[in-house]
């Protein structure tokens, strides 16, 4: 007598048999890319006191669809705000353009999506530089670290989240 399971297994056979001599089983496929993508990179790993590191933020549209809007923050890691030691502010904030480096505003934790300007058409990207300046007082042997969270709306009525993207960390090294 055959078990039930066997016959069960027999059947689950022959039904992916003929799914896949039809076309119509499932394929593996390779993931798509995110719609948007946020990448961090800095000047330099280190850095003194009264020192200053330029921190860019790259938005890259993977979509078919331009980018119309960012909605950005960015905010200290938990291990930064553990060392109140460490001071630091940012500065000041560039968007790279065809005609070069033109100056943006909104360089405090919040509203950076502005920064990127325009709308971002498909395969393109924007890079954003913000100057972080290391206070001459700052402590020093200690990481300064940001998190980011981004929204993303295109135009074909769509949006995303993503984050959090966590920048290089910067060591602020003693004299």
């Amino acid at each position: 007598m055959r078990s039930t399971r066997t016959r069960r297994f027999g059947l689950a056979t022959i039904i992916a048999l003929a799914l896949a001599l039809f076309g119509l089983a499932p394929t593996a496929s390779a993931a798509d890319p995110a719609p948007a993508e946020l990448t961090f990179t800095t000047d330099t790993a280190t850095t003194r006191p009264g020192g200053t590191v330029n921190l860019s933020m790259t938005i890259k549209n993977n979509k078919t669809y331009d980018i119309w809007f960012v909605y950005q923050t960015i905010d200290p890691t938990w291990l930064t705000t553990q060392r109140p030691d460490l001071k630091y502010a940012f500065t000041g904030c560039t968007l790279a353009s065809d005609a070069g480096a033109v100056p943006c505003s909104g360089t405090g934790p919040a509203d950076l999506g502005t920064n990127y300007g325009a709308t971002v058409p498909p395969g393109q990207s924007r890079t954003v530089t913000l100057t972080l300046q290391v206070a001459a007082d700052s402590g020093c042997n200690g990481n300064i670290g940001f998190y980011s969270y981004f929204y993303v709306e295109f135009s074909d009525s769509t949006s995303v989240n993503g984050g959090p993207v966590y920048t290089p960390e910067t060591r602020v090294l003693c004299a």
